[in-house]
Parts: structure tokens; C-alpha cells; sequence
């Protein structure tokens, strides 16, 4: 394969951090950074300044790469993430980018503001309809976000959910290496991967790995909405959080994040690694 011009976009959060990561590893193409501060990207990868909000960077930042990936924000406002995730590719499109992969989100299906789905939706559309060569990975659930969820459960006992559900989830290394793999080999035109972790766990599955991790007792109990809500507006959770995590919630119940594949294997060149290797260093067991 020719040396190729690799674009990051959203290059200073923690996924774009571990993807630049892994094409410094692999070498042998340019790589660069877009982000809204450009001053983070650390070498050898090149910063380019490029915000989702100023569609107008976004221009001299796609300019010349022959491949890019566009990493949604985290915004969680009504149509704040979709607007942003459009405007990007249609700026990538412009610019004359040879490949666009997004990353997206698993289960995603058509739906409207404000759930969850409806940004990944918009975005998966407007690629589809608009990119001349386009690759989605959609990506299950972090499991660095349950291991904060369970850190910060211990110490009630309990982690609670809306009701019974499985989720495989994924570490944001593996997902950063999935994606790395798309971007520096060849067959993923028009292709739809999805990040899983290796097996996907119940609620009182994942419950027992962090009672076995922690040495503690902890176990996983079902709410109903309301009560599920009522706790986390006694915690002090803001709105938005609050009707996130309960959008999420939703999609763990609906079985959006029970799916398991091969994709991570098969373009990272490596197993994904489970949930009780990744608890492992999450906890300190008691003496």
C-alpha cells in the first residue's frame, strides 16, 4: 500500500489519543490530528485545528487526506451532535477526502431527538447518501464507562439498570485498534463493522466480576424508570445526564448492545479483551 495522508478528527479526546496511538504503531503513513485545539496532538502526528461547531475550519483541516475518521463529541443537547457530525462530513466530502470511516454507535436504527440513536442515525445517513467511499464502526458500550459506574457503585452494594439486558462491552483500546485497521488496509468500502468485547453479560454476570475484582459484595438490581430517575436526581445528576444515561439504559433493555462479533480480531489483528481482564486493576481488594 502507498504511503498515505490519515486524518483524526476529534484527535484530543481519548478515543482519537488511542487511535493516533495505534497508527503511530503501525507507521509507514502521515498521520494528522484534527482537532479544535490542535496544540494537544502529540508528535509525530501533525495538529490541524478543525471544530465540529466552525464548519469553516473543517475545510483546510480534511484538505488532502486521502482517508479520515470523524470521532462523534460528547454534546448531549437536542440535534447538538448531529448538526456537528453532518457538518463534518459534509465538509469531508468537499474537501475531496478519498475515504471517510465514522464511528457510530451499536444498535443504531432510525429514531428521533433526543435518543440516543438519532445523532449516530442522522450521521450514518448523510455518509451513506454523500461520501463517495465510506466505512461505519459502530461501537458497543465502553468498558471503561462501566468500570467508573461500578467504582462509583461500590460502595452502595448495588449497580442498577432499567431491567434485564446484555451488553458486550468493548475497551476503547480495541475500538481505537479496530479503527486503525480500517484506516491502513484495503476492502472496507461500503462496509458496517461493530467493536464488541468478547462475550456479552447479564446484569448479574457483570455484578459478579466486580464483586470477584473488588472482593466485595456487589449485585445488580432492576428499577423501573422512575426510580432509576429519582436516584440519580438525589445524586445531583444534571437533566441532560440524567436523560442520557436513562436513553441508554433503554437501549441495554432493547438488546442494542447485545451483539458480538469478530470485527476487532479481524482489523485489529488481535483478541478484544474481556471485561474481567479489564476489572482486573480497577479495584483495591481489601487486606
Amino acid at each position: 500500500m502507498k504511503n498515505l495522508r490519515i486524518g483524526i478528527s476529534g484527535a484530543s479526546g481519548k478515543l482519537g489519543k488511542a487511535t493516533l496511538a495505534e497508527l503511530v504503531r503501525l507507521g509507514g503513513h502521515e498521520i494528522i490530528g484534527v482537532s479544535r485545539s490542535p496544540e494537544k496532538v502529540a508528535a509525530p502526528a501533525a495538529g490541524r485545528l478543525g471544530d465540529y461547531d466552525r464548519p469553516g475550519t473543517l475545510a483546510t483541516a480534511y484538505a488532502g487526506l486521502d482517508r479520515l475518521l470523524l470521532i462523534p463529541t460528547g454534546e448531549m443537547g437536542p440535534g447538538r451532535r448531529a448538526a456537528q457530525s453532518v457538518a463534518a462530513i459534509d465538509a469531508a466530502v468537499a474537501a475531496g477526502v478519498g475515504h471517510i470511516v465514522l464511528m457510530s454507535s451499536a444498535g443504531t436504527r432510525q429514531a428521533e431527538e433526543p435518543d440516543i440513536y438519532a445523532s449516530y442515525w442522522a450521521a450514518e445517513q448523510r455518509l451513506i447518501r454523500t461520501a463517495p467511499r465510506w466505512t461505519i464502526l459502530r461501537m458497543n458500550y465502553y468498558a471503561e464507562s462501566f468500570i467508573q459506574e461500578a467504582q462509583l457503585s461500590l460502595a452502595g452494594g448495588v449497580l442498577t439498570g432499567l431491567g434485564e439486558n446484555r451488553v458486550a462491552f468493548v475497551s476503547r483500546d480495541d475500538v481505537a485498534g479496530a479503527a486503525a485497521g480500517i484506516l491502513t488496509s484495503e476492502g472496507h468500502t461500503g462496509a458496517i463493522y461493530n467493536a464488541t468485547g468478547p462475550q456479552s453479560l447479564t446484569g448479574a454476570e457483570r455484578a459478579a466480576l466486580v464483586a470477584e475484582a473488588s472482593g466485595q459484595p456487589f449485585s445488580f438490581l432492576a428499577l423501573d424508570e422512575a426510580a432509576l430517575r429519582q436516584g440519580m436526581e438525589q445524586a445531583g445528576l444534571p437533566a441532560l445526564v440524567i436523560g442520557a444515561i436513562l436513553s441508554i439504559q433503554e437501549k441495554f433493555v432493547q438488546g442494542g448492545f447485545d451483539i458480538v462479533t469478530g470485527d476487532v480480531e479481524c482489523l485489529a489483528g488481535r483478541e478484544p479483551q474481556a471485561l474481567q481482564d479489564l476489572l482486573g486493576g480497577a479495584f483495591e481488594r481489601p487486606t
